[in-house]
């Protein structure tokens, strides 16, 4: 497994796999990778088996000293291999060596996997909203 780093957007077929697991994980790409363009400092995050991204973790900067994990998934044949919590890992060291103070992300009671991870890697749940869907959400924040 290989894990690749880009704080840009990746070459064009990085990006195109980045959307097929993003589809594949979620159902959906919703603008994935135009919304991808519009994020400030992006970090995203691969991992690599045979050339082909099995796991990924996008986050930016929402404001100064402060980041958002934004988007993140594993291919089902993958879960259960540490590979999304060595992305996370990835992630929060890097935004250490960047300045970053505090990490927030968002995430449904339906995801328990995503929930249960952050949360034993030291996020607390600080609130809750519903989005623009009526759907309920967590809100999660971890002091760098």
């Amino acid at each position: 497994m290989e894990f690749h780093s880009f704080t840009s957007l990746p070459d064009k077929t990085t990006l195109k796999q980045l959307n097929e697991l993003h589809n594949r994980v979620f159902g959906s790409t919703n603008g994935f990778s135009e919304d991808l363009q519009t994020k400030h400092r992006p970090l995203i995050l691969a991992a690599v088996e045979k050339e082909i991204v099995v796991g990924y973790k996008i986050g930016y900067e929402r404001k100064v000293n402060h980041f958002y994990s934004w988007l993140g998934g594993v291919h089902p044949d993958y879960r259960e291999k540490g590979i999304g919590e060595e992305l996370l890992i990835r992630q929060h060291g890097w935004c250490r060596k960047n300045g970053y103070m505090t990490i927030r992300t968002h995430t449904k009671n339906k995801w328990r996997n995503m929930l249960i991870m952050n949360l034993k890697n030291g996020f607390d749940v600080i609130g809750t909203f519903t989005d623009e869907k009526g759907e309920p959400k967590i809100i999660l924040e971890k002091r760098l």
